[in-house]
């Protein structure tokens, strides 16, 4: 299946989709993080939309937990990670019960001062403690501004390289992401052979089904997930407007207010890395234009120029 199969970025259109596939937005946050809404205005709006939904809070269950009672809702088990670089990783589980002993065992035990916070966990701890589970693991936005998407300055091209081996996947589109991030997403999952997903990554009731995965398949968490993971599925969608994007950061600025202390870290941290970085880059740079201009010089001084 060509890359313009498996993804396309456009508006989804819900109503032919639902009619042949199973859909599902596979990236959403309530109220248990920093979501905007509660799960029932959430179950309302996903009953209206006639899809699946995945609750991804952040470091936290309750909101996927609270969508699973309502048995007229198809929903994924799922986690979003902040791991403690400060990347995010999403979780998906094929039970509900696997959810809550991952959450217990190996979440819990390693968690900050709130939802919000970073937990103790490196990114590549967080995947190993995911493979005792049955689940997906997907790297959310792996190319996105800052240190969210596992594609960062923090990490070296080798560690890069091993992290990204052990994954199932990446989200490919996010509906929040900018679309030129989005498109180095999908390349990258294309180039990896792997599976792509995609999600509003929804604070927002109207960000809801902005970014989807579809698969032809029983509308079955086993079936659904099978076909992520062995590339059967597919992903349409198309990026929220700007204004959208700028009035529900700064609502979700307000629910991350008690995490200011963590926040400024992390940026004081990732600050410290992009400067070292762009200054062996300016170094290697400037090496190679030295050793070009002798290079040049050796090149004269033996033709007599």
């Amino acid at each position: 299946m060509s890359i313009s199969d498996r993804v396309r970025f456009e508006k989804p259109d819900l109503e032919i989709l639902n009619q042949t596939h199973t859909v599902v937005d596979l990236h959403f946050h309530s109220t248990y993080s920093d979501g905007l809404n509660r799960i029932d205005k959430i179950a309302a709006k996903v009953r209206k939309l006639g899809i699946g939904i995945a609750i991804t809070d952040h470091n936290e269950i309750r909101g996927a937990l609270e969508i699973d009672q309502y048995d007229d809702i198809f929903s994924i088990p799922g986690i979003e990670l902040t791991v403690a670089e400060g990347s995010h990783l999403l979780v998906y589980f094929y039970e509900t019960a696997e959810l809550i002993r991952f959450y217990e065992r190996e979440v819990v035990p390693h968690m900050g001062a709130g939802v919000m916070s970073s937990l103790s966990l490196t990114m590549a701890q967080a995947i190993e403690k995911s493979r005792r589970y049955r689940c997906v693991v997907i790297f959310a936005h792996p190319y996105c501004a800052m240190y969210t998407g596992v594609c960062n300055v923090q990490f070296s091209p080798g560690e890069l390289q091993h992290l990204l081996a052990l994954g199932d996947g990446v989200e490919s589109i996010n509906a929040n992401n900018l679309n030129r991030w989005n498109l180095k997403c999908t390349v990258l999952g294309f180039n990896l052979d792997k599976a792509m997903v995609g999600g509003s990554d929804g604070h927002a009731l109207n960000h809801m089904g902005r970014a989807v995965s579809y698969a032809k398949c029983a509308r079955t968490r086993e079936d659904f997930l099978d076909a992520i993971k062995s590339k059967r599925n597919q992903v349409v969608g198309k990026e929220i407007t700007f204004l959208r994007k700028v009035t529900t950061n700064s609502l979700k600025l307000r629910s991350n207010i008690g995490n200011c202390p963590d926040l400024i870290e992390k940026n004081i941290r990732y600050g410290r890395k992009v400067i070292q970085f762009k200054s062996c880059a300016l170094r290697d740079q400037m090496k190679r234009r030295i050793e070009h201009h002798f290079r040049q010089e050796r090149l004269r001084s033996y033709f007599g120029i």
